[in-house]
């Protein structure tokens, strides 16, 4: 078989030859590189898809064959002609992987029936050798990659962490070129880019602070703290530390010091990344409201679709692409979704990784880091302001030493700047005392609630949480992760309205009507992010950060004097967390008057990362190899969970929406994962079981867990366990 046009691509009749793709790609991974990668990743895209010049592969497209043919490895192998060392092993990572992930690097002595490198690598193919009468390689000098390599490693481990970092982001720059190409030509579908006009936004967040009133000390106060931050502006760093009090503004605060150094800069973007799913849609709401039509805001979160949206169907097709790799300038996501991506190892996840460099990137409640992934947060963190020129902003009120923390596990050399360094104004934002009450039973804890004209009880434990709710009386409301999102967004909207209308109604609190009383319920999802002020709070003995956040929900505006957050135990129920963080917190507390003062939270993180100092670095990628050809990427990236509860979330039916995702998956075994995200409830698997028991979820065959009888979930509630009682009359 003569064959004169190699075939890369085939779109009805037209077609892109193997020589137009490969060099398409390449130039267009060279373009999304950084400029040291830039050579690197021009040659990984040329060999990419060599591996489609063998006879067999021509067969297949020209034919429409529905037939494998392997052809990722080709490239690989053929990179062994022109490079060395640790660059040929870059390249081979990426070039075998483009398709299937980046494999585990595995040994010498695997078999090329393994589906590690070095086993892939031991295959052998059919001739490809035409490439080299159509592709033009370039020269790349290796001692200067190793140099780099090497640069600001004081051991092995620092290499291996180094390199793997290097490899998942030119990967990055691989497959997204490829995706790109590819869907351009066989789908006509043209890349574009959300856009955002920083000097426009910052002008109207500017317009939106100037317009807030300053005359109480306390506002005066925060007006002071944020002033430190903004004449910080200029200041070149890597890494920036904001610690800021609850009620101090640090959302806006934080934003606009990020489009300044946008701006400043020449940054490509701004990144907010917020640890938790149900209080993105706050910060997300906030920003898309003040920026309006100058900001294309990208949204990436598991709970949260497009589809929902009153978007035009040409605008959410162009956001589903942006969300495949983040061509935006302004993505508002979470913790899990971006740490996560940088540590898989598939293009769906990798793609966006290279769109990452040249960013503000700002992680919300900062300290809520996993400790148990520490090590790989601070340094992924580190390699992104450190060598793909991106500046970090940690915001947090309860601010570990992250100085130390960054060069104890990461990299020694960051640069790190504190934004604020004047704390005492923080006495200002003291607005309620804590006080410990010791053991209570939950009859005697409702009875003190019922007291007051607002209360926020906060548990350990959902079931416990939902055993208060049921003594409650009055206007009270219950909130944990048996509810769907889409019912604690409601509940959270209510609440919003209850306590605003009993402000209006009772300014100053005085002769409530028990029926006028609020009282909520919850587990301690409500303690970030979530914008409620109580008249008082009483939270469960936790660890301090815990407590410290429950505290932010009372009296946020310092309207009132004498705010209590009262700290108990329960004597009556199995709800106490018998862990090193609350260990600790029941020291401070017999240690400390105050124990939100800064020496309190100060002491508390010292001894939390001083005694878990094994955790914080077992999870690191260096901890599961030796050397940089056994690097485990895919078994790393599979294992790789920065929330690890053992749960699973079963979708019930909520509306008509709801109704008609769970039919498709019932009927046709399909589903949209990331549509159905806000109408699922979380159990722990023995509740899982529980319910599998009764013969009320069923996944259909789609692996997505169903509840199959709405009797058994209530909206205020969420899942019950048991069916609702029906009385014949």
């Amino acid at each position: 078989m003569v064959i004169i046009l190699y075939i890369a691509h085939k779109n009805d009749n037209l077609v892109q030859t193997v020589k137009e793709h490969c060099l398409a790609t390449a130039e267009r991974g060279e373009g999304y590189s950084n400029r040291q990668f830039k050579k690197i990743v021009y040659a990984m895209g040329m060999l990419h898809d060599i591996g489609k010049y063998q006879n067999s592969f021509q067969k297949k497209i020209i034919s429409d064959l529905n037939s494998m043919v392997e052809h990722s490895t080709c490239g690989a192998v053929a990179a062994k002609e022109k490079y060395k060392d640790a660059l040929l092993l870059l390249m081979q990572y990426c070039i075998a992987g483009h398709h299937s992930g980046i494999p585990d690097g595995g040994y010498a002595n695997d078999t090329s029936d393994m589906n590690t490198l070095c086993g892939r690598l031991k295959r052998e193919f059919e001739d490809y050798s035409v490439y080299k009468k159509e592709l033009c390689l370039p020269e790349i000098n290796e001692n200067e990659f190793n140099n780099f390599l090497i640069d600001g490693c004081s051991n092995p481990k620092d290499i291996i962490e180094k390199f793997s970092f290097v490899v998942r982001y030119c990967f990055s720059c691989l497959t997204d070129a490829d995706s790109n190409d590819t869907a351009e030509f066989c789908n006509g579908v043209k890349n574009h880019s959300l856009k955002a006009d920083f000097q426009k936004c910052l002008t109207k967040l500017n317009n939106k602070l100037s317009s807030f009133v300053c005359s109480t000390d306390l506002q005066k106060a925060r007006s002071q703290i944020q002033n430190q931050v903004y004449k910080k502006t200029d200041l070149n760093s890597e890494i920036y530390l904001m610690n800021m009090p609850t009620g101090s503004g640090k959302t806006l605060c934080s934003m606009k010091f990020a489009l300044e150094r946008a701006i400043k800069t020449n940054k490509k973007r701004i990144i907010y990344i917020i640890p938790y799913n149900s209080i993105i849609d706050q910060t997300a709401e906030l920003f898309e409201n003040l920026f309006g039509n100058d900001a294309e805001i990208l949204r990436h979160q598991s709970s949260f679709s497009y589809d929902d949206t009153d978007y035009t169907e040409d605008y959410k097709n162009v956001v589903r692409l942006a969300t495949e790799n983040w061509d935006a300038q302004i993505i508002i996501t979470t913790a899990v979704q971006f740490f996560e991506s940088v540590y898989a190892n598939k293009r769906g996840k990798l793609r966006k990784m290279h769109n990452m460099a040249d960013s503000i990137l700002v992680f919300d409640e900062a300290h809520l880091m996993p400790e148990n992934y520490l090590q790989p947060c601070l340094r992924v963190i580190s390699y992104i302001t450190k060598i793909l020129g991106s500046e970090a902003i940690f915001l947090t009120a309860t601010m570990p030493d992250f100085k130390r923390l960054i060069k104890e596990y990461s990299l020694k050399n960051s640069m790190i700047t504190d934004l604020i360094n004047d704390t005492t104004l923080f006495k200002k934002f003291q607005k309620c005392t804590f006080e410990n009450i010791g053991g209570i039973d939950i009859y005697n804890l409702v009875a003190r609630s019922h007291s007051l004209p607002s209360a926020l009880i906060v548990v350990n434990k959902k079931l416990v949480a939902r055993e208060i709710y049921s003594l409650c009386k009055g206007k009270k409301y219950h909130l944990s992760t048996y509810m769907t999102a889409y019912d604690r967004k409601r509940t959270i909207e209510n609440i919003k309205n209850d306590l605003l209308n009993l402000e209006r109604d009772y300014p100053n609190y005085e002769d409530v009507p028990d029926e006028r009383k609020i009282t909520v319920v919850s587990t301690s999802l409500i303690e970030a992010g979530v914008d409620l002020d109580f008249y008082c709070v009483f939270r469960e003995l936790s660890g301090l950060d815990s407590i410290l956040q429950a505290g932010g929900r009372c009296n946020r505006e310092g309207k009132r004097k004498n705010s209590k957050v009262y700290i108990f135990s329960l004597n009556d129920r199995k709800s106490f967390l018998t862990d090193n963080r609350t260990n600790l917190t029941e020291g401070l507390l017999s240690e400390y008057n105050d124990i939100s003062c800064l020496e309190s939270i100060t002491s508390y993180y010292d001894r939390i990362f001083f005694m878990n100092r094994k955790n914080i670095v077992m999870n690191s990628i260096s901890e599961k190899c030796s050397d940089i050809r056994s690097i485990p990427f895919k078994t790393y990236a599979e294992e790789f969970e920065i929330i690890g509860e053992n749960t699973i979330s079963v979708v019930v039916e909520r509306d008509n929406v709801s109704k008609s995702l769970i039919d498709n998956i019932r009927f046709a075994g399909v589903a949209n994962q990331r549509d159905l995200q806000k109408y699922a409830f979380t159990v722990y698997r023995y509740e899982f079981d529980e319910l599998y028991k009764q013969h009320i979820v069923d996944d259909f065959g789609s692996g997505i867990w169903c509840l199959t009888n709405n009797d058994y979930y209530d909206e205020n509630i969420g899942v019950t366990f048991e069916a609702k009682d029906y009385f014949i009359n």
